[in-house]
């Protein structure tokens, strides 16, 4: 039988940046929260790069992918990802997006907010953060927004779109390489003899590097991939023939247990907010066509 081949994904095609953050918008302790917004063409890539501060990168419309030493996350439009001060990371423009990116001073990071996560924006946040985002806010007022959206940001609920990366030579190839097929539906036999190691090593590497199982790791793969095919408005059904599943209740079944709602809800919900935030314009207000099935 032929075994599958490990390589790297290949790269996709993007400009490469580096953070070239202008000095206004470093937040200090005296304007402890800035905010910079930006439009993001797909393919663009901002370079690894770390700062003193934390930050939250919210897209209004468009999808992200941020990475870090041991992690990579796919962001949603109307969803942010918090990232602490001094983390090294990279964020690559998945489609084209609004970016919105709050920088906190780490004298003012809420305690807890000490790891990345991926949240949920509330309405009440999104109208904090582009009120914050206004020319020559008096200083009293920004104090109070930035109080309120740090309050807001605590109380978010964090979203299941981490996919966790290794650091073990062997493992690390297998995992990247399902990353760049997750509709590879291989048992762990083959991935394992691909990668020169035996099935009980890989088991073994996958709960202790990353504290979950073979098969659990794979779905949180197929989940961020998921994720653009949904917002492109691929039709459920190709969805999830694309991921490797045998049908669409199936896959709507998986989505369900990840996120506690079917893959509709979940698109209607970013499409709604992303319809109501006032920087989008007409072309991109108009919210993705929403696939039908459960």
């Amino acid at each position: 039988m032929t075994q599958p081949a490990i390589s790297s994904p290949a790269a996709p095609s993007t400009r490469v940046h580096f953070a070239d953050i202008p000095p206004e918008f470093a937040p200090t302790p005296k304007h402890p929260i800035r905010v910079r917004s930006r439009p993001m063409p797909a393919g663009e890539r901002i370079a690894q790069h770390t700062h003193a501060w934390a930050q939250v990168a919210y897209a209004s419309r468009g999808v992200l992918r941020v990475g870090v030493a041991d992690s990579t996350w796919m962001v949603p439009p109307s969803r942010a990802i918090f990232v602490p001060p001094r983390i090294l990371h990279e964020v690559v423009i998945v489609e084209d997006a609004y970016l919105r990116t709050l920088y906190i001073d780490e004298s003012a990071v809420p305690p807890g907010l000490d790891a990345c996560r991926v949240v949920e924006v509330s309405g009440l946040l999104r109208e904090l953060i582009a009120s914050i985002d206004t020319p020559e806010l008096p200083p009293a007022r920004e104090q109070l927004l930035g109080a309120l959206a740090l309050d807001e940001l605590t109380r978010s609920v964090p979203l299941p779109l981490s996919v966790p990366m290794p650091a073990e030579k062997r493992l690390r190839a297998l995992c990247e390489a399902l990353l760049a097929n997750p509709a590879n539906t291989d048992p762990l036999e083959r991935w394992a003899s691909s990668v020169g190691a035996s099935t009980r090593t890989i088991a073994r590497l996958f709960r202790n590097e990353l504290g979950m199982s073979f098969s659990q790791w794979r779905q949180q793969a197929v989940l961020a991939r998921a994720i653009p095919l949904l917002h492109q408005g691929r039709a459920l059904s190709h969805v999830s023939q694309e991921l490797g599943y045998q049908s669409q209740s199936a896959f709507s079944a998986m989505f369900r247990r990840a996120f506690g709602e079917s893959p509709r809800a979940f698109m209607m919900r970013g499409a709604e907010r992303q319809a109501a935030d006032p920087t989008t314009d007409d072309a991109s207000n108009t919210p993705h066509h929403v696939p039908d099935g459960p």
